[in-house]
């Protein structure tokens, strides 16, 4: 079976990262599998995991995933447009969600996991090195970005394993990265504090002032104000803040907002 483009395929073929993967969900009760392809990954998932469901778009893919694991619970499905959240809440605990994703859904798959975070112990995903690299990022790096904050602010990440081109058939162009995501329970966060993150990063080498000032009932005064509380400089770069500080600035500069979780 080729790998077709128009579903952004390359196909695993490295027993060190498979291992790497499958180590990673040892002793769950069930895992989601997205993506499976002709399997790689799900046969010895369920070799190890009692009940895994994979969901997969690409019909040529079916046959073969029936054939090599009969015990799979295998469903024709857009991950994108399939009803997460009800899966899951059929699904035995603890949960993991583990998948090499297309580079073209990665954005729009992490979004989805992280809306049913709630409901997983983990997430193991394959990713783009370059995606991998701004999610890790430290406070401090020029990497740093809105969605490393986001998703360092939800979840523990680890990096599991690299995944050079070619542990893939076909090579991609590029060196990909295998992370997991296991979802932090002992915080909340306020609506709207992540939007207000996102409006902070607008344009990233500018000064933090200068984002934040983008938000039309944000002025110069408050948004000195607000810094000078913190003990930071009116210069300073959104990636230099930590996730406290960017708390702290929101509850000064937005005070009246509910609970989110």
């Amino acid at each position: 079976v080729s790998a077709a483009k128009s579903f952004g395929q390359h196909f695993l073929c490295s027993s060190k990262v498979v291992d790497a993967i499958i180590n990673r969900v040892d002793g769950f009760a069930s895992v989601l599998e997205i993506g499976p392809g002709p399997g790689i990954l799900t046969s010895p998932l369920s070799d190890m995991v009692q009940h895994v469901v994979a969901f997969e778009l690409d019909d040529r893919m079916l046959p073969l995933l029936a054939a090599s694991s009969p015990k799979v619970e295998i469903r024709r499905e857009d991950a994108l447009k399939a009803d997460l959240v009800g899966m899951l809440q059929s699904m035995a605990e603890p949960r993991a969600i583990v998948s090499n994703m297309p580079y073209y859904i990665t954005g729009p798959l992490l979004g989805r996991v992280t809306d049913c975070r709630h409901l997983i112990t983990k997430a193991v995903l394959m990713m783009q090195k370059e995606v991998a690299d701004k999610i890790l990022a430290p406070v401090g790096d020029s990497l740093r970005g809105s969605v490393s904050v986001h998703l360092q602010a939800l979840f523990a990440i680890d990096k599991v394993v690299v995944a050079p081109p070619g542990a893939f058939a076909p090579p991609p162009k590029v060196t990909s990265i295998v992370l997991e995501l296991r979802p932090r329970t002992d915080v909340q966060y306020r609506d709207g504090f992540f939007e207000f993150v996102k409006i902070g990063f607008t344009q990233p080498r500018k000064t933090l002032s200068n984002n934040l000032r983008l938000m039309q009932d944000i002025d110069r005064e408050a948004m000195d104000a607000a810094l000078q509380v913190q003990g930071l400089d009116e210069r300073i770069r959104p990636h230099s803040l930590e996730l406290g500080q960017w708390l702290a600035l929101y509850e000064r500069l937005r005070p009246d907002t509910s609970p989110q979780g």
